[in-house]
């Protein structure tokens, strides 16, 4: 795993770089799985070459030349053809009613799957062991605006990759801070795409979650594909059920849970004690995973399996962290970092920046200007989030009445008097 810039790249341990099996011992699965693989591959598709099956399932030709000869011997199925200098063959009648009945137990078509031990070796291997200084830290955060106090208590967090909390007033940056804590990390990692426990198959690799890396490594394991190191983000929907294998009824594989997904990476909780999961269950269902890093899911059998639980999990919230957990949770979230409210300087520099960026016209002391008429609406504390909002209500005033935006004295009074609720009193 290279990394991509000297400054900010963190170091990791020795890494495990799974090659290619090229004997089905070697996938460390069972062989009937690979045998229902293909035999609903071919039932789906009707006919197959070894190409074919090497695209979708991820497995070396050597690997599925021997399943084909076992399966031409056994009459499971018979070729039709030649496409070049590869096999066109389909199932017998008695190889479609073999396929058939598998199927009614596992809809899963798609790259074979790696083992739960492998994927504890690799991920284990994966865990990054951060270097961080001022310098390299406000580089990762150079477009927000963070005082050094803040940065010098973020560096030794971020250092440990350990859990943080991030907590303080609301507006003021913690989510933004916790998404771009991912910025520290200029590494890949790898991530199946799916995983198999006592014959299950779990699906773990999420386009939505996994952001493909390029890759130039011939000999890698394609079961395994390259990612950047994964950051998720939940915020009020988390329920119970989002922290459990899920199983889908159409196709009888498992969904991984969050967690599991963002293994090597990040996972922010956002607006942490405003979750459908209350505080204190999710504490309790996490306390032995944030101080043994692994984790416990159950299949549908009931059976328990152990899973890495290698990630940093960040919680954010704007509730004082004593009235959401006990002494003994907090413990093993080792950093509790305050955002603060930010004063008068923080606040006209992010008003110059946010001027700056998106190129507003403005008017001399319209910094100013901004604090005074928030502190008047009713604001008791500045917030970071304050010039930004504004900025965005002025525009919009400024594309309904079909004019240029500026940020002056009128506009902003506008903009004001709509973002800040007015007490009964003023009515």
């Amino acid at each position: 795993m290279m990394p991509t810039n000297g400054t900010l790249a963190p170091a990791t341990r020795q890494e495990v770089r799974p090659t290619i099996p090229d004997r089905i011992e070697d996938l460390g699965i069972p062989r009937s799985l690979v045998s229902d693989l293909i035999l609903r591959y071919l039932w789906m598709h009707g006919a197959g070459t070894l190409c074919a099956l090497h695209e979708t399932l991820k497995l070396s030709f050597p690997i599925l030349e021997g399943m084909f000869h076992q399966f031409r011997q056994q009459q499971v199925l018979e070729v039709k053809g030649m496409v070049g200098n590869d096999y066109s063959f389909s199932l017998t009648s008695s190889g479609r009613a073999l396929a058939t009945a598998r199927n009614e137990v596992c809809q899963y078509v798609g790259p074979a799957p790696v083992s739960i031990q492998q994927y504890h070796e690799i991920v284990k291997s994966q865990v990054p062991a951060v270097k961080l200084s001022r310098q390299s830290l406000r580089q990762a955060f150079d477009d927000l605006v963070l005082p050094d106090g803040l940065l010098d208590q973020l560096g030794p967090s971020l250092i440990g990759h350990q859990s943080l909390f991030l907590y303080g007033g609301t507006g003021n940056g913690k989510t933004s801070i916790a998404e771009r804590i991912l910025r520290i990390f200029h590494d890949t990692v790898l991530v199946p795409y799916t995983v198999e426990v006592d014959g299950h198959i779990i699906s773990l690799f999420d386009p939505v979650v996994h952001r493909i890396a390029s890759c130039s490594d011939e000999t890698l394991d394609p079961r395994w594909i390259t990612c950047q190191r994964p950051c998720i983000t939940v915020g009020g929907e988390l329920s119970a059920a989002m922290l459990e294998l899920r199983l889908d009824e159409s196709t009888h594989v498992f969904i991984s849970p969050c967690q599991m997904k963002a293994n090597n990476g990040i996972l922010i909780i956002d607006d942490f004690g405003r979750q459908m999961l209350s505080p204190r269950d999710l504490l309790n269902r996490w306390i032995v995973p944030l101080d043994r890093r692994v984790d416990y899911l159950t299949l549908a059998s009931g059976m328990k399996f152990q899973t890495p639980f290698e990630l940093m999990v960040v919680f954010s919230t704007n509730l004082n962290p004593k009235d959401l957990a006990d002494e003994a949770f907090l413990r093993r979230i080792q950093t509790k970092v305050l955002v603060e409210d930010v004063g008068e300087e923080v606040f006209d520099q992010i008003f110059h920046r946010m001027v700056t960026v998106n190129q507003v016209p403005t008017e001399p002391g319209a910094a100013e200007y901004l604090r005074e008429r928030c502190t008047a609406a009713g604001a008791k504390y500045l917030r970071a989030c304050y010039p930004h909002d504004i900025y965005k209500l002025v525009k919009a005033i400024s594309e309904y009445e079909g004019r240029s935006v500026r940020l002056n004295r009128v506009n902003i009074d506008r903009a004001v008097s709509l973002y800040f609720a007015k007490s009964e009193d003023a009515r």
